[in-house]
C-alpha cells in the first residue's frame, strides 16, 4: 500500500522506465494459484532468471522450526522453505519493511510463531538465511526497513540494483541503503527550533518538541522522513505524532509506552545519537535558560500564539 503511493500517476510506467519488470506480486499481479507455483518452480529450476527476490513480512519458523504456520497455498510446503530455495538462485535479495528485515511487529512479545527477518532477528544477525548469507550478486540481504517503508526507499533501491550501482559500501552496518539510513528523522523536523531550546510539548496536540515527554525518537531513528516527505506532504512528526523509530530493530518492544519518554533522574534515557549525557545536560540547561518567550508559549499550544518579532535584517 505504501509503494502504491509513490509519487507517480503511472506506477507500472515508473518501474518500466527504470528497466524493472515486476514478475509477480500477490497484490499487484493477476496470476495466482497454479500459475504462481509454476512460475516459482521455473525460477528455482533456472528456466526463469530473477534479478531480485523482494520479500514483505516476517518469516514464520514455527511451530518448532517446521515453518508450518505459513504454508504456500496449494503446495503444502512451508514458505520458509520456498524462500530459502528462491534466495539461493536469485541475484539479489531485498527485505521490504521492518518485519522482513528484523521480524518487526510479527516477532513482538513471546513470539509464538517464531517470526524472524530474512537475515536478522531484531539486531542479531542470523534470521532465516543466516548471518553469512550472500546472494549471487555478492550482497547480503538488503534491508529496506520501516513500518511502513517510504515508497521512495523501495523504488530507489530497486533502481540502484537494476543498474548495478548498489555496492556493499552503500549499505550501513545493518545492511540498509545508506541513501536514507545515513540520515536521522530529526533532520528537517519542523519542530527543531523547539528542540534547540528544549521547549517541550506536554500533550500530543502541542507544537513543541516531543522528545522530552512524548516518546519521540527522531534524534535516534535512521531515516530521511522529514527531508523526503511522504506523498510530498508530511511525516509522523509533522502530523503531530512522535517518531517511534520504526526503521530500527526492536522498535516494536521498546520497554515503555510509545507515547512516553523514559527518564533516569529526570534525564531522557534515549539521548540523541552520538551525544554524551554530560553534553546533553549542559546544553539543555543553557538552552532552557535562553528560550525566548515566544518559543515557550507556542511549545505548549496547539496553534501559533506568538508570531516571530519583525526586525530589520540589513545592516
Amino acid at each position: 500500500m505504501s509503494l502504491l503511493c509513490a509519487d507517480s500517476s503511472d506506477f507500472p510506467a515508473l518501474l518500466a522506465d527504470a528497466g524493472i519488470r515486476l514478475l509477480w506480486h500477490p497484490s499487484l499481479s493477476q496470476a495466482s494459484g497454479t500459475e504462481v507455483v509454476a512460475l516459482l518452480e521455473d525460477v528455482i529450476a533456472g528456466r526463469v532468471k530473477v534479478d531480485a527476490l523482494v520479500l514483505e513480512g516476517a518469516l514464520l519458523r514455527g511451530p518448532n522450526g517446521s515453518g508450518r504456520f505459513h504454508l504456500l497455498a496449494g503446495t503444502g510446503v512451508a514458505m520458509t522453505a520456498w524462500v530459502r530455495r528462491l534466495a539461493g538462485v536469485v541475484r539479489h535479495v531485498v527485505a521490504v519493511g521492518s518485519c522482513a528485515a528484523w521480524g518487526g511487529v510479527s516477532a513482538a512479545g513471546a513470539n509464538p510463531t517464531e517470526a524472524c527477518g530474512l537475515q536478522y532477528e531484531d539486531e542479531i544477525a542470523g534470521g532465516l538465511l543466516g548471518a553469512g548469507f550472500r546472494a549471487a550478486g555478492g550482497l547480503p540481504v538488503v534491508n529496506v526497513a520501516g513500518c511502513p517503508t517510504h515508497p521512495g526507499w523501495v523504488i530507489e533501491t530497486l533502481m540502484a540494483l537494476a543498474d548495478g550501482s548498489l555496492a556493499a559500501e552503500d549499505l550501513d552496518a545493518l545492511q540498509r541503503p545508506r541513501f536514507y539510513a545515513d540520515q536521522l528523522v530529526h533532520h528537517g523536523c519542523t519542530r527543531n527550533e523547539y528542540y534547540e531550546f528544549k521547549a517541550s510539548a506536554e500533550q500530543p496536540s502541542d507544537l513543541g518538541c516531543m522528545m522530552e515527554h512524548l516518546g519521540c525518537k527522531g534524534t535516534q531513528a535512521h531515516a530521511d522522513c522529514n527531508t523526503r516527505l511522504w506523498n510530498g506532504e508530511g511525516s509522523c512528526t509533522r502530523g503531530g505524532y512522535a517518531c517511534i523509530s520504526c526503521t530500527e530493530p526492536g522498535f516494536q518492544t521498546p520497554g515503555h509506552a510509545f507515547d512516553t519518554t523514559p527518564k533516569l533522574a529526570g534525564i531522557p534515557i534515549g539521548l540523541p545519537t552520538d551525544m554524551p549525557k554530560a553534553w546533553f545536560v549542559a546544553l539543555s540547561s543553557l538552552a532552557k535558560s535562553a528560550t525566548p518567550r515566544r518559543v515557550k508559549q507556542n511549545a505548549v499550544a496547539d496553534h501559533l500564539v506568538v508570531p516571530p518579532a519583525i526586525r530589520r535584517t540589513r545592516k
